[in-house]
């Protein structure tokens, strides 16, 4: 579909709707019951769909609209907690063809505002698939909307940055309105939303115990620190002092969404652990780690998603192929004692750095994920071999 201004929209016709008949259970919707819907931006575009998943309340859903340009892993994008308070639209051409499985899940519920995609597959083929995607997504109360133009809409949101809109079956006038009133994640400290509400442990290597921060932390991150410790798992408001006096080897800062110059108590945290046990952070904790070490952070215009991003390690050369999921970016400038390590090939922005006078180190990207597809991992090898060589007490 091509976007069309608000004065101009026509019916429906997602090309999506055209296949005929369901082969299996895990078919997405049954012939006969298509749901017109309409995309609105904060810029006031329009685009025509088709909605799928779960049936918003009011008719509408609002977020912060970002692109990302992952093949395949649709299930684990939408269940990233760092997602929280975004619509994720999807460049991909089709979605849903090897259905889903709750073993793909990177949190217990996805919580993401809702995706907009091109074209939902009508059958899923995989022998892993429990669900079809459009079961999936009624089940998780997630919204969806397809047949949209999804290249038109990424070059929007490349040239104006991630934006605020709706989509629904509400009237134009109702989501456009919606869409003027959505907000961004600016300022908005969603981590409070997504952490734990208690501690709990994940069994693992009994040579060492981490203690992980969880900002929103996703499952293939606790499956790869369990085979390097035993993993204890804190809500992302835990003080220094209860963290420390849980005995850890190193401290992990995990993943999040929102803006990490609101979540004002994590930095004050993290500069009581530096120097009292070495420290790993990822994402949002590494981001959070750069602001405790003196950096800040900025808005990038329309953020790092995707699986394909070329990131270089400055001491080595090598170029890893990551997986990234951000919006922010830490600036180190006018800091001492840090020491960048990994660059963005795509915009030279900062993808790596460790601190000099403490055990501590960040990335920017996932290392748990797996599109090079196993290019990063070596970063948990080497928090353990940093915790490894830490003087025993």
């Amino acid at each position: 579909m091509t976007s069309l201004s608000s004065d101009t929209v026509t019916s429906a016709t997602a090309t999506s709707a055209t296949t005929t008949g369901d082969a299996d259970s895990s078919a997405s919707t049954p012939t006969g019951t298509i749901r017109e819907g309409l995309l609105v931006l904060a810029n006031g575009e329009v685009f025509e769909g088709e909605l799928f998943g779960a049936t918003p309340p009011d008719g509408i859903v609002t977020g912060e609209l970002v692109f990302n340009t992952v093949m395949s892993g649709y299930q684990e994008v939408i269940s990233d907690p760092s997602y929280a308070g975004q619509i994720i639209t999807f460049t991909t051409a089709h979605l849903g063809n090897y259905g889903t499985t709750d073993l793909d899940d990177e949190a217990q519920a996805p919580v993401c505002s809702g995706i907009v995609l091109r074209e939902m597959a009508r059958r899923s083929s995989s022998w892993r698939s429990e669900i079809g995607l459009d079961a999936y997504l009624k089940r998780s109360g997630i919204s969806a909307i397809g047949g949209v133009d999804t290249r038109r809409l990424t070059r929007i949101l490349r040239e104006g940055g991630a934006m605020p809109g709706a989509f629904g079956s509400a009237s134009l006038e109702e989501l456009t309105a919606a869409a003027k009133l959505a907000t961004t994640t600016d300022d908005c400290d969603l981590v409070s939303e997504v952490t734990c509400a208690e501690p709990y442990k994940v069994p693992g290597n009994a040579a060492r115990h981490v203690v992980a921060v969880d900002c929103g932390i996703k499952t293939t991150i606790l499956r790869c620190l369990s085979e390097i410790s035993q993993v204890t798992v804190v809500p992302a408001t835990t003080s220094a002092a209860d963290i420390l006096a849980l005995e850890p080897d190193g401290v992990f800062l995990s993943n999040g969404p929102g803006d990490p110059a609101a979540v004002t108590y994590l930095p004050e945290t993290i500069k009581g652990l530096l120097g009292e046990v070495p420290v790993f952070g990822i994402c949002m904790g590494h981001q959070l780690l750069g602001v405790a070490v003196g950096g800040s952070t900025h808005k990038l215009p329309f953020g790092h998603h995707g699986g394909n991003h070329p990131i270089r390690e400055i001491a080595t050369g090598k170029v890893e192929i990551t997986s990234q999921n951000h919006n922010y970016c830490v600036s180190l400038d006018g800091v001492d004692n840090v020491e960048v390590t990994h660059v963005n090939l795509n915009d030279g922005t900062l993808a790596g750095f460790e601190c000099t006078d403490v055990p501590a180190f960040g990335i920017q990207y996932h290392p748990e994920a797996g599109p090079g597809p196993h290019d990063s991992r070596y970063l948990f090898t080497r928090f353990a071999d940093l915790m490894d060589a830490q003087p025993q007490s």
